[in-house]
This record gives structure tokens, C-alpha cells and sequence, in this order.
């Protein structure tokens, strides 16, 4: 558009930019109003419609989820057991991981409780009993570094096991289950105080270990802090979300923009991703509602539609090895880091890994049937039709199974049925992520890394 300015009436130039002027701003304020009803458009929820069937079978679901926190977890510690017998009966004495309990475990069995007690299925006073006593207990007697925790502890004494780190991935997991509490059982002023100071005591800095933006894996106090670093796109998010808004030790909001972001693509699905086991993608997501958030610096990434993305690609991965394992099909796949036939694998998809061997991980679908139920859930009920009475016991589903030769793993592990359990609540209810969203250090760090 040219626009000639008139050359000789001072009123006719001054009455031309006054409406160039009007002109201008009612262009601007329309494209801005656009803009913003777009962006509303996009952020709202999509609301996956659920069938008397689906609530039924994700209730059932979630239900004997929780039962392995409930009956897996020691009463007066808290202390959830990193594994156990799909039947729930005691591992031997002689078994390696007898009595051994995991913190990360722990932090999902914590958001369980309100899970539990608002299906009431077992009271709010209960629920909230087992909560103040775990918190209590991690607060004045469980070993740490820091306000840090060591990965495996004795689920009876706390005392450290297996010659662990003090986890900064398996710390943030448990944070997570105490941020939840301290939100859905706020009316309970001592769980509130306990957990707000076992959140306040974490010296994030300190797990920087000397850098200025990426966190170490974790700590011994043999050797020191560990050379892995979280360099890359994997589960760490909470971890970083945490410190950037954490009241007493906070680190900077610039920390979120300084690790890598590679991205794959498979079969037209592009998405981040460092390694290939699913879980990367979900362990975050079980609190942070992520949902119509996007960042507003680049790399602009969504990370749910990210986590979604990445699950479709595994499932087009499964269907190109149909005829390497007939018993892959349309609703039989998923792979994440889980047990074996050869013993625990931290396997996923894609690419093809040598060790694909035909197994199947539920948790790999019922992590992600938050993102993506569309695909997930109906793989998740062909399971239970056609292996149900040899995959499906006292706490869901076995940790992984392989349909090409008949075998199934005895044991479930906490994290694998945690992220299962606070996934479909977030399908089904969206609870877990309202309590948790609650936190207002949680929203300040949004706001501080500009994702929102």
C-alpha cells in the first residue's frame, strides 16, 4: 500500500495522520485480539471423552496401583520397597532387593495418598497419618546431603543401601509427591510445615557442583559428585523447575535454557529427545501440568505435545516389527527402561536396539496416557483382554512381558507403577496436576523461565 502525503494544507496533513494514526491501531488491536484468541484456543485442555468401560478398567487400574504404596510402604517410615511380587507376597531374605525401599518411588506413592483418599479408598484421616509420618520422618531421621536423599535406603531403618548416590533426579521425584500433599492436605497444618521445610532445606546450588547451569547426577561421599551432568532433553524438567523457583536456595531461571536440545525425527514425528526410553518423557509430566504451555524463547517447544509426539513414534516403531515378532501388533507394544528375560535393561524406541527381544512394558502406554489416550488406552485394555489372567494382578500390571514366547516378569517396580498410577489420574481427573499446580513456587518458575 503507497501512501503520498499532501503537500500544502497543514490541516490535511495533520487530518492525514490522524487517521493513518486510528488506521494503524485498530490494525494492531485487531491482530493482537486475534493473536490472544488464538493462543486461548490453543491452551485450552483437549478433554479425552472416557467410556463407563475406560473409567472402570483406570479405576480398577489405579486402585491396585496405590495398594503397592499402601501395603509395599512401611508404616512408620514411609519408606516405599523399590520392587516387589506381583502377588504381593514378601520377597525372601535372601533375595538382593529385599527390604530395599527407593525415594523416587516413594515421592509417587506420597501423590497416591490423595489419590487414595479422594476415591475414598482409604479415609482422608489415614491418608493423611501415612503422610505426616513419611514426611516426618524424612525431615528429622532419613540420611541426606544437603536436604538431598540417597537413592535406596533400608525401608525400615532409612539407613543407605547398595552404596547409592544421593540422587538429585530421585530427590526431585520425591519432592514432587511432598509438594502434592502439602497442597491436597492443606487443612492439616503439620504436614503443610514439614513439607514446606523439607523443600526449603534442598540446597539446589550445591548440585550445580561448580557449574553455573547444569546439575550433576548426584553425590558420594566417597568419591564426590558424579560426572554425569543433565546436558539434555531427558526427565530432569521438575528437577530444574524446583530450583528456579525455590524460596531459600534458588538457582537462575537461565539454567533452563542451557541444556541441549536435540531433536529425532521417526516415521514424520519430530520431537526431543536424548535417549529412548519413554519415561523420559512422562516422570514430569505426572506433576507439572504442561498442557497448552509453550516457551516464549527458542526454541518455542511444547512439551506436552512433545511427550506425545514421542509416543506416537514408538508406537509407528512397534508396527514396522510386526514380522520380526508376531506379537507386536496395532494395541500390543510399548518400551521403557524395565526388567527382562536377561535381567533390568534401561531399553526404549526408536531406534532399533540390538536387545529388542519382543518384550513389552505397560508402563511405557500407561505413563503416556496422559499425552495420548487415544493410542494408549486401547493398547492397554487389549493387554488385559487377551494376558490379563497371567499380566494383571494384585498391583496392575507384571513390569513387562514378552506375547512371542510366554513369559512374564514376577515382580512390578514402584516408579514403573507410580508413573501408571499418577498418569491416569491425570487422564481421568486431572487432580494430581491440580493439586500439585497449587505451589506458588511451582507457577513463580514458569513465569521466571517464560513458559506458560
Amino acid at each position: 500500500m503507497n501512501f503520498r502525503l499532501p503537500e500544502k494544507n497543514s490541516l490535511l496533513r495533520l487530518s492525514y495522520f490522524l487517521t493513518l494514526f486510528l488506521f494503524l491501531l485498530l490494525f494492531v488491536g485487531n491482530d493482537l485480539a486475534t493473536a490472544q484468541n488464538r493462543q486461548s484456543k490453543k491452551q485450552k485442555p483437549k478433554v479425552y471423552q472416557l467410556t463407563e468401560t475406560d473409567e472402570a478398567f483406570l479405576e480398577d487400574l489405579e486402585h491396585r496401583a496405590f495398594l503397592y504404596f499402601w501395603e509395599q510402604s512401611d508404616a512408620e517410615t514411609g519408606l516405599t520397597l523399590d520392587r516387589a511380587r506381583t502377588d504381593g507376597k514378601p520377597l525372601p531374605t535372601t533375595h538382593p532387593s529385599y527390604n530395599i525401599a527407593s525415594v523416587g518411588a516413594e515421592g509417587f506413592g506420597l501423590s497416591g495418598l490423595c489419590i487414595a483418599a479422594d476415591n475414598n479408598w482409604v479415609t482422608p484421616v489415614k491418608a493423611k497419618e501415612r503422610a505426616r509420618k513419611s514426611l516426618d520422618f524424612l525431615l528429622n531421621r532419613a540420611p541426606h546431603k544437603n536436604g538431598w536423599f540417597y537413592h535406596w535406603l533400608d525401608k525400615q531403618t532409612g539407613e543407605r543401601r547398595w552404596n547409592s548416590e544421593i540422587s538429585s533426579i530421585d530427590t526431585t521425584l520425591l519432592l514432587g509427591g511432598i509438594l502434592t500433599v502439602r497442597q491436597c492436605f492443606s487443612d492439616d497444618k503439620e504436614i503443610v510445615k514439614l513439607a514446606t521445610q523439607i523443600y526449603e532445606r534442598v540446597d539446589f546450588p550445591w548440585m550445580l557442583a561448580g557449574s553455573v547451569n547444569l546439575f550433576s547426577h548426584g553425590w558420594k561421599p566417597e568419591t564426590g559428585f558424579l560426572m554425569a551432568r543433565w546436558k539434555d532433553y531427558s526427565e530432569q524438567m521438575l528437577l530444574y523447575i524446583l530450583a528456579i523457583g525455590s524460596p531459600t536456595h534458588p538457582v537462575s531461571p537461565k539454567v533452563w535454557y542451557a541444556w541441549k536440545r536435540e531433536w529425532r525425527t521417526f516415521y514424520g514425528y519430530r520431537y526431543l529427545a536424548a535417549v529412548s526410553p519413554l519415561f523420559i518423557h512422562q516422570y514430569s509430566h505426572a506433576w507439572i501440568d504442561f498442557r497448552g504451555k509453550r516457551e516464549r524463547r527458542r526454541p518455542y517447544t511444547d512439551y506436552f505435545e512433545n511427550s506425545g509426539t514421542a509416543t506416537k513414534a514408538q508406537k509407528a516403531f512397534f508396527q514396522t516389527l510386526t514380522k520380526e515378532f508376531a506379537g507386536y501388533s496395532e494395541n500390543i507394544w510399548g518400551l521403557t527402561a524395565s526388567d527382562s528375560q536377561k535381567g533390568y535393561i534401561a531399553w526404549g524406541a526408536p531406534p532399533r536396539e540390538a536387545a529388542i527381544d519382543g518384550t513389552v512394558v505397560p508402563c511405557a502406554t500407561g505413563g503416556s496416557l496422559m499425552f495420548v489416550p487415544e493410542i494408549t488406552l486401547p493398547a492397554l485394555l487389549e493387554m488385559k483382554s487377551r494376558f490379563g489372567k497371567t499380566i494383571y494382578g494384585n498391583y496392575g500390571f507384571a513390569d513387562a512381558f514378552n506375547p512371542n514366547n510366554g513369559w512374564v516378569n514376577q515382580y512390578v517396580i514402584g516408579i514403573d507403577v507410580g508413573i501408571t498410577l499418577l498418569s491416569a489420574e491425570n487422564l481421568r481427573t486431572g487432580k494430581n496436576w491440580q493439586w500439585f499446580m497449587q505451589n506458588p513456587e511451582i507457577r513463580l518458575a514458569l513465569k521466571r523461565i517464560s513458559l506458560y
